[in-house]
């Protein structure tokens, strides 16, 4: 009599024990598909401030209309609630939807192409268990018929998105040292880098996909919402050639560093993504990021030239857009162009300054920006826009002194210029505001 109670006693321990193990797997799933969730940006595109996380809602603004991202949060009705783990992972790899339509490729799935299967596996179980489901709807698509038919993008997947299987072997083909490959994972695969910095085709497809491909692969993209990403290759002047590794690293875990700072999308993903992820995965990144090599093989080294700081010292603004520097810029940026850095950005040999296309610095000027807080640099900084205080041909003038001062050496800008980028010119918080594929 005594021995059945204790029988049934050591079942209801055992079956405990097997419960909290399994609990303990599924949490430490969770926090695993929470961190790639960082790691792909996910939150960046898919949540609105002020609107439940996850829930969708973002525009995306493509040559053929308006997409709105989608609430992946596991609401069974709006939501990702019905979506089994195999479907789940073709939409995320595949860009092939629930009912068997094709995504559009704002949806960075080319790159998601590489994540491996117990990744998928972790993010599927954070966004189905980890995740407050909400009843948000997605609004409706701003792009007229016919360009709305997604049949078409059955064929643009099938040219231009590799099959999971095959991106996730060249991937892991392509570098023998451990480190290197990691971070080549994350840069290739979940982070998506090269949805922003590699160009386009004609048909809007990335023109390489992985290091592998091409070393068009992170050589400057095309415009997003106005700011032109910047080449992540080992170009001295137009690219990351002067940064060291820990330049790297910290620009991606609090958007800034002694040689500039983010703005426009990128902080957006620092904020939303970059910032969050462990120290031995930045420096994966940053170490992947070092062995590019430059695209534009005939770019001289920059170098330093003082002779503008000399006439600026001498109360010498002859130059074109000098005086307007002085009056505007050199109390936060120095009359040596060389910034308070971390805090004001150099201007003297900052790739943005230097870029072909002056887009950038054009917005930044007319409708200033914010680097917000993260979590280990938590002061904000805000440089004011000028668009209202000065000219079109003022901010010409000074854009032009910018990018010729210094050694910077990088062609003029013009009034006409200044007026078209108006017409392109961006939201003034990117964290939480639109994004633009044009």
């Amino acid at each position: 009599m005594k021995f059945f109670p204790f029988l049934a006693f050591t079942s209801s321990v055992l079956f405990f024990s097997y419960d909290a193990s399994a609990n303990d797997e599924k949490s430490t799933l969770i926090e695993e598909g929470r961190y790639l969730a960082a790691a792909s940006d996910c939150a960046a595109c898919h949540s609105i401030h002020g609107k439940p996380e996850y829930s969708g809602g973002v525009s995306f603004s493509l040559p053929i209309g308006t997409v709105h991202s989608t609430n992946i949060t596991p609401d069974m009705e709006h939501g990702i609630g019905k979506y089994s783990e195999a479907e789940f992972g073709k939409a995320l790899r595949e860009g092939i939807r629930r009912d068997g339509a094709t995504l559009y490729p704002a949806m960075p799935y080319p790159s998601y192409a590489r994540l491996t299967d117990h990744d998928v596996h972790a993010l599927y179980t954070y966004f189905h268990d980890g995740v407050e489901a909400s009843s948000v709807a997605t609004p409706d698509n701003g792009i007229r018929w016919p360009l709305s038919m997604r049949w078409p993008l059955t064929f643009w997947r099938w040219t231009f998105s590799p099959a999971p299987v095959k991106a996730q072997a060249k991937t892991l083909q392509t570098f023998t040292d451990p480190q290197i490959a990691r971070g080549a994972y994350l840069v290739e695969g979940p982070a998506h880098c090269g949805a922003c910095h590699s160009p386009r085709g004609l048909a809007m497809q990335e023109k390489a996909l992985t290091a592998a491909d091409s070393e068009t692969f992170l050589s400057g993209g095309v415009a997003v919402d106005g700011w032109v990403p910047t080449s992540l290759r080992q170009e001295n002047r137009t690219g990351l050639g002067r940064w060291s590794e820990e330049d790297i690293v910290a620009f991606l875990k609090t958007g800034r560093n002694m040689q500039g700072e983010s703005f426009g999308a990128m902080t957006s993903a620092i904020v939303h993504g970059t910032q969050h992820l462990s120290a031995a995965d930045l420096l994966a990144m940053a170490k992947y990021l070092r062995t590019l090599q430059p695209y534009d093989k005939t770019q001289k080294n920059w170098v330093y030239d003082p002779a503008s700081t000399n006439a600026l010292r001498r109360a010498d603004v002859s130059a074109r857009g000098a005086k307007v520097y002085i009056d505007n810029c050199a109390a936060c940026h120095r009359t040596d162009g060389k910034g308070y850095p971390a805090v004001f950005p150099p201007l003297a040999g900052n790739p943005v300054v230097m870029g072909e296309n002056p887009a950038s610095l054009v917005h930044i000027i007319q409708s200033g920006a914010t680097l917000p807080k993260t979590e280990t640099a938590p002061s904000a900084f805000t440089m004011p826009d000028f668009m209202h205080r000065l000219s079109d041909q003022q901010i010409a003038d000074v854009t032009t002194f910018i990018r010729d001062a210094w050694g910077n050496n990088a062609p003029t800008v013009s009034r006409e210029d200044v007026v078209n980028l108006k017409k392109d010119m961006p939201p003034r918080n990117m964290v939480d505001g639109e994004i633009s594929l044009n």
